[in-house]
């Protein structure tokens, strides 16, 4: 057996502040490091050879966790061990916590960060289900200062996003939930730990006077589809009848009709498809089952 070849020679560079990493990101070969889970995987295959390796998790804020009246804000450094396991995100936005603690193994999830699962635009990205299904805000850090865009707008596709070539993810923001609202995201891998998603169901639902329901449901598959799918057709199934055992099996029926699996290494795009229906009815009975218990 053939070893595998080393890294390529890269200059580090240990950022403080957010000066000059927009230059280097433009003119020098450059890459970011925040978790460097994927980037030295694919340094080490030949993906990427770059001559510069900007390190950017030091500036401030972007391995920070701060709650305000407006919602959530999760640096782009911040690790998916350190998310799963924050209180307020682990009460508040449960769908996300689940989300990051399903990331490969417990060593791993050490260093990946949320950022890099984001902006790596993997169909298979764990967390993009929830962070879609919780309508995130993404901030950009460029050299004409910040900008925001929704993350409905920011992956294009498979390894694409909007980011421009001076520009790097510096947060993600979630806004404030309902009180009492419910979250679940449910993973099917090809092993219990460590692996691929081949299936990622997220849902978000909470109380609404305003839909004819009583409810909203925000629903978000993953690894099904080039980019993280909302459902919004069983969204306003649940929308407009009082959700039961009927109509969680029409929305789940709805999400798998909306899936467009590919056959590949993890699973065949039948199995996909006929999965999606599973772990969606099972997520949403989740969802229905914490807001009932809230309702006492």
């Amino acid at each position: 057996m053939l070893a595998r070849p080393g890294l390529p020679q890269f200059e580090y560079v240990r950022a403080t502040t957010s000066v000059g990493v927009h230059d280097l990101l433009s003119t020098a070969n450059a890459r970011l490091l925040m978790g460097g889970t994927d980037l030295f995987t694919q340094m080490r295959d030949g993906v990427w050879r770059p001559r510069v390796v900007v390190d950017v998790k030091h500036i401030p804020g972007m391995q920070d966790i701060t709650m305000d009246p407006g919602g959530l804000t999760v640096g782009a450094a911040v690790t998916m061990n350190q998310l799963a396991r924050h209180p307020a995100v682990q009460r508040l936005y449960p769908a996300l916590a689940q989300a990051a603690s399903s990331v490969g193994s417990f060593q791993l999830r050490n260093r990946a960060t949320l950022g890099g699962n984001l902006c790596n635009a993997s169909p298979c990205a764990d967390t993009a289900p929830a962070v879609a299904a919780l309508e995130a805000i993404l901030v950009l850090s460029g050299p004409a200062g910040q900008r925001e865009t929704p993350f409905y707008d920011f992956v294009l596709g498979p390894g694409r996003t909007v980011v421009g070539t001076d520009e790097f993810l510096i947060g993600i923001r979630f806004p404030a939930q309902p009180a009492g609202s419910a979250g679940c995201y449910l993973k099917l891998g090809r092993s219990r730990m460590g692996d691929l998603s081949v299936v990622g169901v997220a849902v978000v639902a909470f109380r609404d006077l305003a839909a004819r329901s009583g409810y909203r449901f925000r629903l978000a598959l993953g690894s099904v589809a080039p980019v993280a799918l909302r459902v919004p057709a069983a969204e306003s199934l649940l929308a407009a009848e009082p959700p039961h055992e009927t109509n969680l099996a029409a929305a789940a029926d709805l999400a798998m009709h909306a899936a467009v699996p590919i056959s590949d290494v993890r699973a065949t795009a039948i199995y996909q498809t006929l999965m999606v229906r599973t772990l969606t009815l099972r997520a949403l009975e989740s969802a229905w089952a914490q807001l009932q218990g809230a309702g006492r």
